[in-house]
């Protein structure tokens, strides 16, 4: 079987989640016993796997070694299409630590990062993982509790909402330039420095690496009181960003073309026309009636994922301003600065693989299907 045929580049994922578990941003390799080297050579942006499905509530590890070097950074999160968000992140020049974040809504908080030990993360493997729950968070590494997260203590007294990371999210592992000299100075600061893209001893064949060894999800049930009507498919009922904001529903979440939206999923404006596009190419035509995206036109998914807003004139992290374009997935133009963090509210969240009773747990590679 051909180990690459669950990951599909972003440019060609038109949100059927039961043909491909990850799309791809950049150049994944497979490495020995099918773990994947996330590559990142001089002019590029890296590499961002993002998985297809979408896990509300549960336990998502990822056994890794990082890259390393100044101005790389290597990440592991879990994000929403509302910008909630927990993180994993390691800055390539401090090697025994990973840096543990979370965002609600993308708002901004510079208190909410804290280091966590992980010895020499480069040449040793460790197991990081997230264990999200509706009433605390926990990350955890080489199976330690390091740091907990509790909802409760997130209230904001004024609105009265829980500023808590609440809502289904993506699995994104990349790795990416932040120290490239273009990026804002507390970006590059933040990340060690600038990249050494000549006789660098982190670099092989040309490129910087991280390597990913496997995935595992265990999959908790929704809040008490979820809106569960169907199994296939997340939608936003409001524009709140709170978990009552989120239904469970059979909506269809295959989008007609890249020119498609949420609100217009079906619409295809190439249809009937006979011309093509080459595989992963951003250019107008179709292949198989399917329109393929020009250059002002957002791809999905796959173009969000871990990293600093290269704009940002300091050292926290930052979620862009992607925008919105398909049912559950919006796209941000990663370039060379590094991916951007950006989606904002939408309407449905691609593969969603079934409600369960009670949580379960599916141990998979980073090559097969994240079921949740």
């Amino acid at each position: 079987m051909d180990t690459l045929a669950d990951i599909a580049p972003n440019t060609q994922f038109l949100g059927d989640a039961t043909n491909v578990n990850w799309v791809s941003e950049g150049t994944p390799v497979v490495y020995e016993n099918d773990s994947i080297l996330l590559t990142m050579a001089e002019g590029t942006a890296g590499t961002l796997l993002s998985s297809t499905h979408y896990v509300w509530y549960g336990k998502v590890s990822a056994t890794l070694k990082t890259s390393a070097g100044p101005g790389v950074v290597t990440a592991f999160i879990v994000q929403s299409n509302v910008r909630d968000e927990i993180d994993f992140e390691f800055v390539g020049t401090d090697l025994q630590h990973v840096q543990s974040n979370w965002y609600w809504t993308g708002a901004l908080n510079y208190t909410n990062s804290a280091n966590l030990t992980a010895a020499s993360t480069n040449t040793e493997t460790h197991t990081y993982a997230i264990d999200w729950q509706p009433d605390h968070l926990d990350w955890i590494v080489d199976g330690q509790i390091l740091r907990t997260l509790y909802a409760k203590d997130t209230l904001n007294f004024t609105t009265g909402v829980y500023q808590y990371p609440q809502t289904p999210s993506r699995i994104m592992l990349s790795l990416w330039p932040a120290g490239n000299p273009g990026n804002a100075p507390g970006t590059v600061a933040w990340a060690g420095g600038e990249i050494q893209w000549n006789n660098s001893p982190y670099m092989v064949n040309g490129y910087y690496y991280a390597q990913i060894l496997d995935v595992t999800v265990e999959c908790y049930n929704p809040a008490p009181g979820a809106n569960i009507t169907g199994s296939s498919a997340y939608t936003y009922t409001s524009l709140s960003g709170t978990n009552n904001s989120v239904a469970l529903t059979n909506d269809q979440t295959v989008l007609g073309s890249f020119f498609a939206t949420g609100e217009n999923i079906g619409y295809n404006p190439n249809s009937a026309s006979s011309s093509s596009a080459s595989a992963g190419h951003k250019a107008t035509g179709t292949s198989s009636g399917i329109a393929y995206a020009t250059s002002g036109v957002n791809t999905v998914p796959g173009s969000v994922g871990a990293g600093l807003n290269p704009g940002s004139g300091d050292g926290g992290n930052v979620q862009g301003t992607g925008s919105t374009t398909d049912a559950g997935t919006g796209s941000s133009s990663g370039g060379i600065g590094g991916f951007v963090q950006g989606v904002v509210e939408k309407t449905n969240d691609a593969g969603k693989g079934g409600a369960s009773a009670s949580a379960f747990v599916v141990a998979v590679t980073v090559l097969f299907a994240v079921l949740c």
